[in-house]
């Protein structure tokens, strides 16, 4: 039987460009940083208020990232969905579609991180 999660994985093309978005749009912290013994260049980023790590992962040596959308995404909090959008905007990010209110009176958008990836960004009632 599993523990607990520790981290999930997102391999990547550009490790500088993605790691830059996480932390610099979504404001993560990068917690630790090194080359697997296979050759891969790990980056391990921290959410605030998260144990789990998020591992961003640059292997060349394995071929190019190919991306099927629509297959994966992460979701974080976030305290103010219009300051969030008007942030990630600021930095080239804009919303890729929302915001959509829900039933339960939680907003919920979408960004797309460099590679592709879609992050889902929701804001909870107060």
């Amino acid at each position: 039987m599993v523990k607990k999660l520790l981290h999930t994985r997102y391999r990547v093309n550009d490790l500088e460009k993605t790691v830059a978005f996480y932390r610099d749009v979504l404001g993560l912290s990068e917690v630790k940083r090194h080359k697997s013994p296979r050759g891969s260049e790990l980056v391990f980023l921290q959410t605030p208020n998260s144990d789990e790590l998020i591992e961003i992962c640059s292997f060349p040596a394995s071929g190019p990232v190919t991306f099927c959308s629509d297959l994966t995404h992460l979701a974080f909090e976030v305290e103010d969905l219009e300051a969030f959008a008007r942030h990630s905007a600021a930095l080239g990010y804009p919303l890729s579609d929302g915001p959509t209110a829900s039933s339960s009176g939680s907003v919920f958008a979408f960004i797309d991180a460099p590679e592709g990836y879609e992050i889902e960004l929701i804001q909870y009632p107060k």
